[in-house]
């Protein structure tokens, strides 16, 4: 499905703030309610808006700590470890890759302590081959509402 400057205009003013009203986004983007709400039942129907949620500070929340960490699987065993990990509640992101490993999970921790529980635990899957952990020390920008 092609998304047109209609879409666009709907789908920025979505992801600024997902619970504005559809009349209230139509007066912004000049166009009548009843477009908006055919548009965005269009959008999600075509799973281009797959959910709504709110974006929440993690650190504001004890979770100060982001890893990002490289995992190779066994082979064959790909897919099963990305779907194991997608399970756990700290990860926020899985990644299936090109390069030297298989894939990459961001996840947020509250301390070391729920990093190394996680490392050792939770990433010692028999089909995990290895894994190599990052700490963020700085979060410049994470925003993936860039649409």
């Amino acid at each position: 499905m092609g998304v047109d400057e209609i879409d666009s205009k709907i789908l920025k003013r979505v992801l600024a703030d997902a619970r504005l009203s559809y009349r209230k986004i139509a007066e912004q983007i000049g166009v009548s309610a009843p477009t908006v709400l055919s548009r965005i039942n269009k959008l999600q129907y075509h799973r281009i808006i797959k959910s709504y949620s709110a974006i929440v500070d993690h650190e504001k929340l004890g979770y100060d700590l982001t890893a990002i960490i490289e995992v190779i699987a066994q082979k064959g065993k790909i897919v099963e470890v990305e779907r194991a990990m997608s399970k756990f509640p700290n990860v926020c992101a899985v990644y299936d890759i090109t390069g030297l490993t298989d894939m990459i999970i961001i996840a947020k921790f509250r301390n070391r302590r729920e990093l190394s529980n996680f490392v050792k635990r939770d990433l010692a899957l028999p089909s995990i081959e290895r894994t190599n952990s990052h700490m963020v020390l700085v979060t410049v920008k994470e925003d993936f509402s860039f649409f």
